[in-house]
């Protein structure tokens, strides 16, 4: 049986796609990043997998960000990607810009988790086989650690640049003061921080209040930010109750208790608006995030290739009037 190759759209860089670029670097990242932590693991088909990537490619994203521990199970993520690597993205390795981390619980035992050297380097080199690459373009450190030495964390960061297995490095929810000194730190030894990954959307503006976003821009750190529709709170698929497949019937990070009445009429309020703009409440929420100069790009997730074509219809409308943000701030 002949092999079948894949064949990227010659229209993925036709204008649909608007780069960014990430804070005081020569990156220029999509306005919109495909993130792997669900639906692409071992409980889930290589070949919609597969489908959901060469799709996101064909549209102008370069930007696939994984996690040592993005499964379930765990590492089932990377290995996915890593065999789609092998089948058909290869030839296209220059094109991609592919970021893993390691932070939170990976394997058993004090070295499996947190900022340590150990840690650190271990995970990587494990993350690398799974993906079957050399290099990522991006290792962050998932989380910050209170109890390690901030120094040996950011110096373990610094030497996998230098040993070739990353080419940037990040760092992904830490406190303000953690993360002016990483910047610092990480700048005096000639890697300076590329990325700040952080939880931001409409239900949830830590990044704006505590200083995070004004941080990036005072420093040159790109930001980009995940959960963008809040674990789907911000969407229409709870009007009527928890669907069996949605993240709150599959016993995921979101439990039925976050789905209180208050948020349910916020999310009505929201809908409203959205539509007024023409747009679904998930779409307008991912516009709301890149309304913000200073937000590099941000990461969706996708269940499947409909969804992933709706999320990417936000980028038709970016612009808000100033009735639509006081609005929607009110809500």
């Amino acid at each position: 049986m002949l092999k079948e190759y894949y064949y990227p759209s010659e229209k993925r860089y036709d204008g649909c796609m608007p780069y960014r670029r990430c804070g005081k670097s020569g990156i220029l990242l999509p306005a919109i990043s495909l993130g792997l932590w669900h639906n692409f693991g071992g409980v889930d088909t290589l070949e919609l997998s597969k489908k959901k990537i060469h799709y996101a490619f064909d549209h102008g994203i370069t930007h696939f960000d994984l996690a040592n521990n993005y499964g379930p199970p765990y590492g089932s993520a990377e290995e996915t990607f890593g065999e789609i690597m092998k089948q058909s993205l290869k030839p296209f390795r220059d094109e991609l810009f592919i970021s893993t981390k390691a932070g939170h619980d990976m394997w058993d035992g004090p070295y499996g988790e947190w900022g340590s050297r150990k840690y650190l380097i271990s995970s990587l080199n494990q993350s690398l086989k799974r993906m079957n690459l050399e290099y990522v373009d991006i290792f962050y450190s998932h989380r910050y650690d209170p109890n390690t030495p901030l120094e040996e964390t950011l110096q373990a960061l610094t030497d996998i640049v230098r040993a070739g297995k990353a080419l940037y490095v990040g760092i992904s929810k830490y406190p303000p003061e953690a993360a002016q000194f990483a910047y610092n730190y990480l700048k005096e030894n000639k890697t300076p921080c590329l990325l700040y990954q952080g939880k931001y959307n409409i239900f949830d503006r830590e990044p704006e209040n505590s200083g995070i976003l004004q941080g990036c821009q005072e420093k040159g750190v790109g930001f980009i930010a995940f959960s963008p529709l809040a674990q789907g709170l911000l969407t229409d698929r709870y009007l009527n109750g928890i669907p069996a497949d949605s993240r709150i019937g599959r016993g995921g990070y979101l439990k039925k208790g976050d789905l209180t009445e208050e948020t349910l009429e916020r999310v009505k309020k929201l809908i409203d608006i959205a539509k007024r703009r023409g747009q679904s409440l998930a779409q307008m929420a991912i516009s709301w995030l890149l309304k913000d100069e200073r937000v590099t790009s941000v990461i969706v997730g996708a269940s499947s290739v409909e969804q992933l074509s709706n999320n990417l219809e936000s980028l038709n409308n970016l612009n808000f009037t100033a009735e639509e943000l006081e609005e929607i701030n009110n809500i």
